[in-house]
């Protein structure tokens, strides 16, 4: 819809965008070709995207504004041919993250739902956390999950503990052992109550919300998108350089989330020899980058875009200039561009994906998908009625409603309305608090 909106407000502009100019200089250098060797495809391509070179500005007669840069000693920036193969472009793109993120999400969550045996196996269990930290004694270092992930490289040198994740996210990325204590976490800092909570239901209804904005396309994206098309000069080889980018993102988000169930376990091992009961980790926003473990989701959204990009790009190219054009590029740039395309594909899916669900979930606050739905909802509808009931109610106090109980209760509700609304764990928790207050 995003796309279409943008594809019609080039139609509605389309007069304006026929009268941007540039100098005249420049048709001889901002050319995806070189203009000697091959001048009918530059020519080919400038009229249907930059009209940069005179020989192309014949295309210009198809519109009333035609003459309108010559009349300046200038050359148009865009042919009315162009804004229609731009449309083209535009649906190409659409169509290729649409369809990469849907694949990304569809074996991805093939993988996640594996986990669902490892969640079934511990519902079948019957225990209580609570009576499990005073059954046993527990000896860190000698915990499986702490030999893993922390004793060996991890604990001798950061450096190989950092190559250790590195080398962890192309295989066996999550076991049965990381579910199973990074679940264990969860439960008994967010919901130590509930010793029965579905972490696997939760984690899945999360990864859903989340992938609801991944599929969308940013306004930074699309300045990426502009400045990639005008940066697509001849001799810069900018759509080879280009996939390096989504690459190298996706390999250090990858490392990262692997590096923070090292940290977590590290962080056990440094504190406790022996613990009573069961291995428990500490989630902590302090693992992730600023302190923000949404700041993964951002990466994960700009590295399939850019990824989507990449592929539409080349599809485009190839339908309206043939493969064998000079603006394809030599067969030595586009192999291993099409090869990093694919193989940032299949590892979004198998392994970053899987990880980014589980690995994001151990930070200080859990989300709003916590609750079911109709409790989400529920919940909202409660404190937006409070504080219609708070707002009438002050209205009545006079000029004592800034210090005055109702006051108070109006901040409380907003701040209730807004953590419901934004997914704030620690807020949400409140505001469950004082529901069950109230009811009682």
């Amino acid at each position: 819809m995003l796309l279409g909106f943008i594809s019609l407000l080039l139609t509605v502009l389309q007069e304006r965008i026929l009268k941007i100019c540039i100098p005249k200089h420049l048709t001889n250098h901002w050319l995806p070709c070189k203009k000697d060797d091959d001048v009918n495809e530059t020519v080919h391509f400038q009229t249907n995207f930059f009209s940069l070179i005179p020989g192309g500005r014949r295309l210009l007669a198809e519109s009333a504004n035609s003459g309108y840069c010559e009349a300046k000693d200038k050359a148009p920036l865009l042919s009315l041919t162009a804004l229609h193969h731009l449309h083209t472009f535009i649906f190409v793109l659409a169509v290729s993250h649409v369809t990469f993120s849907a694949l990304t999400i569809l074996f991805g969550g093939i993988k996640i739902r594996q986990w669902k045996s490892w969640e079934d196996s511990i519902q079948k269990e019957e225990y209580n956390p609570e009576e499990v930290l005073r059954s046993k004694v527990t000896h860190v270092h000698d915990h499986d999950f702490i030999k893993g992930r922390f004793l060996g490289f991890g604990k001798r040198s950061t450096l190989l503990s950092w190559l250790h994740s590195f080398v962890k996210q192309f295989f066996g990325s999550v076991t049965k052992l990381d579910y199973t204590t990074l679940r264990l976490g969860f439960i008994m800092t967010h919901c130590k109550g509930n010793p029965k909570f579905n972490f696997h239901k939760y984690m899945t209804r999360v990864l859903e919300a989340d992938f609801k904005k991944v599929v969308g396309i940013s306004w930074y994206l699309w300045v990426f998108v502009v400045l990639f098309l005008l940066l697509n000069v001849h001799g810069w080889h900018a759509y080879f350089w280009i996939a390096f980018v989504p690459f190298g993102l996706l390999l250090a988000v990858g490392t990262k989330l692997e590096h923070v169930i090292t940290q977590l376990a590290g962080e056990v091992a440094a504190k406790h020899i022996a613990v009573e009961g069961d291995l428990v980790v500490k989630p902590s926003d302090d693992h992730f980058w600023f302190h923000r473990p949404r700041l993964v989701l951002f990466l994960i959204h700009i590295i399939l875009f850019q990824n989507s990009f990449e592929i539409a790009f080349f599809f485009w190219i190839w339908a309206q200039y043939r493969f064998n054009s000079c603006i394809m590029g030599q067969v030595g740039y586009i192999i291993p561009r099409l090869v990093i395309g694919v193989f940032v594909q299949f590892l979004c899916s198998y392994s970053t994906l899987p990880l980014y669900a589980i690995v994001t979930q151990m930070g200080s606050s859990f989300k709003k998908e916590i609750f079911d739905e109709y409790i989400q909802d529920g919940l909202v509808v409660w404190a937006k009625k409070a504080r219609r009931r708070a707002v009438n109610g002050s209205n009545q106090v006079g000029h004592k409603e800034s210090t005055s109980p109702m006051a108070v209760q109006l901040a409380q509700v907003e701040t209730q309305v807004s953590a419901m609304e934004e997914g704030n764990g620690g807020e949400i928790r409140h505001a469950t608090d004082q529901l069950n207050s109230k009811v009682n």
